[in-house]
């Protein structure tokens, strides 16, 4: 190919290829100290959470721990109510009735609860608080990490993670209170008799509150939730979501107090940075809804002490549906819109299933009966023409009083029960498994298999009764 010929056309330089990294570099983010209503709420929402936690396993009940689940014993015990393996369907109605909670939660006004009372975000606060009181605010904070290597730095630092380390050891060693008796297992702390269970679970899940809210915070919400994924599903334009409204921040722009806005051509919006100093997960409200923003509300009431300052009225960010900003409702016709077919639907289905999980507990029967059979032996001749089958009895007394109990079969004439001493005592929350023999003429019913009936009751309240149908084997 000549190079001087005319007909040859020269190819365009390629251009140069930039890389793109797929792996976000994370910028460490100095929360600015904010106060409000909102920041008044989302503090007591963690004293009272906090108060629960840490103290719930330290109430005591009919001289038992108030709330402990007893994983080795197959029982947890919540104040006056002991439920069994056999109460599994309560859990699954606890599990259903908080999805339903948060749907409607969410489909009402977003992420309450993640904004709220999230562990992340409740112990994420309190461990920001603590770095605000040992290293100052915003810009000390800045300044002491840009800072060269020193005596105090590494002070300050030192006495700031031991602080971290002290709270995380603590909500460890609460939380494994819940499944082992905490005054017992405060004992064996202090003389150094932890079990291997009891001692990873302490340090895993303190460590895991260290890390998570002393280090990687909003990652754990950005990246590790999935409900900050799936949260878009539950939305709607009627959602009450953190709202800037351009309409009436834009153009934005710095301006002294004295300026009128109006006449400078801007919005109310100073541009201030404010609302991002504040969010604990570094976003930007002004550029629209995010799917980082946990709903935390802390724009809000920075963005509140600007407008005061400026002497402009609140609520240039605030919570707000799309529908609501681009219509213009007022907050009347905005609430009401939340009582749409939607929250209505879930509401309903919410209340059914708590009453219905409340009226099953109100009318359970805390006497609870398994029949097994003896499988080494179908049938055999206890005398000359009485036939004997062999079961396994176990009786659970899931009450707080020690009851006691007989024993007796229906089905076919004749029945009876030997083998136990009537009565059968069963002490609180305890069970008893006993060897049962029953023994019925040959000819009272059908060769093979016959339906009976056990009839567990209670002496002194009588109508604690238990029924649980078996079946009668006769030799053929």
């Amino acid at each position: 190919m000549n190079a001087n010929d005319p007909s040859v056309v020269p190819l365009a330089a390629a251009p140069p290829t930039e890389e793109v990294s797929l792996l976000e570099i994370r910028k460490k983010i100095y929360v600015r100290a904010v106060h409000g209503w909102f920041a008044q709420w989302r503090w007591g929402l963690v004293f009272a959470t906090q108060i629960i936690f840490y103290g719930l396993p330290w109430l005591t009940w009919n001289g038992r721990q108030a709330v402990l689940f007893e994983i080795a014993e197959r029982k947890f015990y919540i104040f006056g109510l002991v439920l069994w393996p056999q109460d599994v369907i309560y859990l699954t109605a606890l599990l259903v009735i908080a999805a339903y909670l948060l749907f409607l939660f969410t489909a009402i006004a977003g992420r309450l609860w993640c904004g709220y009372a999230c562990p992340q975000t409740v112990y994420t606060l309190i461990f920001m608080w603590v770095e605000r009181k040992i290293e100052g605010e915003r810009v000390a904070r800045m300044k002491l990490d840009g800072a060269a290597l020193s005596a105090g730095k590494v002070a300050v630092k030192t006495a700031k993670h031991l602080a971290w380390l002290a709270i995380a050891v603590w909500t460890g060693y609460t939380f494994v209170g819940y499944f082992s008796p905490i005054r017992d297992l405060g004992l064996r702390v202090v003389t150094l008799h932890l079990g291997p269970w009891e001692t990873f679970w302490i340090l895993f899940y303190g460590l895991a509150t260290y890390g998570n809210a002393g280090f990687m915070r909003e990652q754990v919400c950005k990246y590790m939730c999935p409900y900050a994924r799936f949260q878009s599903a539950m939305f709607d334009r009627d959602t009450l979501i953190i709202a800037y409204d351009p309409g009436r921040g834009e153009p934005r722009g710095a301006r002294s107090r004295k300026v009128d806005p109006k006449a400078a051509g801007l919005g109310d919006c100073v541009d201030c940075n404010i609302c991002v100093q504040v969010c604990p997960t570094g976003i930007d409200i002004r550029k629209g809804l995010q799917y980082e923003c946990i709903g935390c509300a802390a724009c809000i009431d920075g963005c509140d002490q600007v407008m005061d300052k400026m002497g402009y009225p609140r609520g240039l960010i605030r919570y707000a549906s799309e529908n609501a900003l681009e219509r213009h409702y007022d907050r009347r016709a905005m609430w009401k819109r939340a009582l749409r077919p939607r929250t209505l639907v879930y509401t309903g289905l919410l209340a059914v299933i708590v009453a219905a999980t409340a009226a099953s507990i109100a009318l359970r029967n805390p006497l609870k009966v398994d029949v097994i059979r003896d499988r080494g032996a179908l049938a055999r001749e206890a005398a000359p023409g009485l036939i004997e089958n062999v079961y396994r009895i176990q009786i659970m007394n899931t009450d707080e009083a020690a009851r006691s109990f007989t024993i007796a079969a229906d089905g076919l004439p004749g029945l009876k029960v030997e083998g136990v001493e009537p009565p059968i005592a069963v002490a609180a929350a305890g069970s008893r498994r006993l060897p049962v023999r029953v023994q019925v003429a040959a000819d009272a019913g059908k060769p093979g298999s016959n339906a009976i009936e056990f009839v567990v009751r209670s002496t002194d309240a009588p109508e604690l009764v238990r029924r649980e149908k078996s079946t009668f084997v006769l030799p053929r």
